[in-house]
């Protein structure tokens, strides 16, 4: 039995949920997201809480009862305080600039790399070497904060490169004397 699936979720003030056969729908203040619903769950909303239940017990239908109730609980969260990822650049001349929806990356190499936001995203600077990215749909977020991520990960010797904001990079020691 799933115990993730089995949890309770409250609807935060200012947020709705209905379901439509096997699409769900949050809209709330921040905006409005679906989600499409395993054949294998029901999705039931009644008195300010949303459940999941298996429509016929099976390790499948436990497994998606429970991604589907954390699916839920993530659009409940976006739609009400929204989502955002930090990161940082660590490293001489690494920085980044942000245009309106354009990020240009200096990151070490000949070339600035410019990266475009996704609609729905937005990013914010805090200072030419710290960015955050706010949205609503969290694996949105987390995909774009690991592509920015992706242009100079961090490396092991120096710990240069850019990084999310509470990543520990483990540092290695480099050649040693004999």
């Amino acid at each position: 039995m799933s115990r993730i699936g089995e949890r309770k979720l409250t609807i935060p003030e200012g947020v709705t949920v209905s379901v439509n056969g096997n699409s769900l729908n949050v809209k709330g203040s921040k905006g409005e997201l679906n989600l499409t619903i395993d054949n294998l769950i029901d999705v039931v909303v009644a008195d300010n809480v949303v459940t999941t239940k298996q429509k016929k017990p099976s390790k499948r239908a436990n497994v998606m009862q429970g991604t589907m109730n954390s699916l839920i609980n993530n659009m409940l969260i976006g739609v009400s305080r929204g989502f955002e990822k930090s990161l940082e650049a660590v490293g001489v001349g690494y920085r980044f600039n942000v245009q309106g929806n354009k990020l240009t990356i200096n990151a070490g190499y000949s070339h600035p790399v410019v990266i475009e936001a996704p609609n729905g995203l937005s990013i914010t600077s805090e200072s030419n070497t710290e960015i955050t990215i706010h949205g609503i749909d969290k694996q949105r977020v987390s995909e774009f904060a690991a592509k920015i991520r992706e242009v100079r990960e961090p490396e092991p010797y120096k710990g240069k490169g850019i990084r999310y904001k509470d990543e520990h990079v483990r540092h290695k020691d480099g050649k040693k004397a004999a």
